[in-house]
């Protein structure tokens, strides 16, 4: 019977590769989405996923959706916590409103999709959830001080719970992609894009398909004694 992953943010980036990737090796795929239903709906009938509305900022929307998947396919196996925004400032220049805004969908939303989701993998005593931060949460980033915080909170939050989780079954680790070719990296010029790829060891910027094949593989058997983990998919940067 083929396991059931509950993908955030599913519907562009790194989320929509891995809701290709899951599919792809077999998955039933379930993945949310908040604004593009068009971009969403095209994901949706391409894989054979189904397609979920859901705010990051509303607990009780993300437990509805959760619910629906639950419904749908009996069991959720696997979470990938994806959902996220970024953002460029001078640290001076942030206000409280955007430190809130970051920290409620990156972090929050994080908190609230585990806290939907855990309850049938508790009683059912398996399951894997992979939380998605960046190496900006591990090295800081200039101009990015709460986009990078909370990152580096996410880190935090996974080796807790991996520790907390274990005796039940359940494994929890963490993807901390480099430089990848996403939309949201669309803020930086094309000269900026260069830099970095070329302060990259392997000298060139990631895909977001090699991004899903390394969660892909944390919430598959062959991770089966791995938690508490911090994956970088950076290039070495």
């Amino acid at each position: 019977m083929p396991e059931t992953v509950f993908i955030t943010g599913g519907s562009r980036g790194i989320g929509a590769a891995c809701v290709r990737t899951f599919a792809e090796a077999g998955w039933n795929v379930a993945f949310t989405y908040r604004a593009n239903r068009e971009l969403a709906g095209a994901l949706a009938e391409e894989t054979g996923a189904l397609l979920l509305s859901a705010d990051q900022h509303e607990s009780m929307a993300v437990s509805r959706a959760a619910g629906e998947a639950l419904g749908h396919f009996g069991a959720i196996d696997a979470v990938v916590c994806n959902a996220g925004i970024a953002e460029q400032k001078m640290f001076q220049d942030i206000t409280d409103d955007d430190w809130q805004r970051m920290l409620d969908i990156n972090l929050m939303g994080t908190v609230r999709t585990i806290r939907a989701c855990l309850p049938g993998m508790l009683h059912r005593k398996h399951g894997s959830i992979v939380t998605v931060s960046s190496v900006w949460g591990q090295a800081g980033a200039s101009c990015e001080s709460h986009y990078a915080a909370s990152k580096a909170a996410l880190i935090g939050l996974t080796k807790s719970l991996a520790l907390e989780l274990g005796p039940s079954g359940i494994r929890v680790n963490c993807v901390a992609p480099g430089v990848i070719d996403t939309d949201m990296n669309a803020m930086h010029s094309r000269e900026t894009m260069q830099e970095l790829a070329a302060e990259t060891p392997l000298g060139r910027i990631g895909t977001a398909d090699e991004v899903a094949k390394s969660i892909l593989y944390l919430c598959s058997e062959h991770a089966s004694f791995i938690t508490g983990q911090v994956l970088g998919v950076s290039g070495g940067f």
